[in-house]
């Protein structure tokens, strides 16, 4: 079993710049494909963006193509989420996820969670 732990989060104007990462621990990382997913007040979690397993592959949401990069280095068993050009609609708590198979932007496929990190974005 794997455990996750988000960690960069903050509150950041708007235009700005955020590094989120998550790290993993309590299983072998390059066996899982990793998400990112956010939960903004009022609204039901939504799909970031997410990385195979070798890094190869990486899939966006369309709201954040262009703006966000996802990462990982399976030496440090560690994911990062990247997030450029920040919105005041990209406030939320931002988790990551894993799962042991291919790469998916639907969460109810993951089966790791980490507890969240807050992203806040002013105007």
């Amino acid at each position: 079993q794997v455990q996750l732990v988000e960690s960069g989060g903050g509150l950041v104007q708007a235009g700005g710049s955020l590094r989120l990462s998550c790290a993993a621990s309590g299983g072998t990382f390059s066996n899982y494909a990793m998400g990112w997913f956010r939960q903004a007040p009022g609204k039901e979690r939504e799909f970031v963006a997410t990385i195979s397993r070798t890094g190869g592959t990486t899939y966006y949401a369309d709201n954040v193509k262009g703006r966000f990069t996802v990462s990982r280095d399976n030496a440090k068993n560690t994911v990062y989420l990247q997030l450029n050009s920040l919105r005041p609609e990209d406030t939320a708590v931002y988790y990551c996820a894993a799962r042991t198979a291919l790469s998916s932007k639907t969460a109810e496929d993951y089966r790791y969670w980490g507890q969240g990190t807050q992203v806040s974005v002013s105007s």
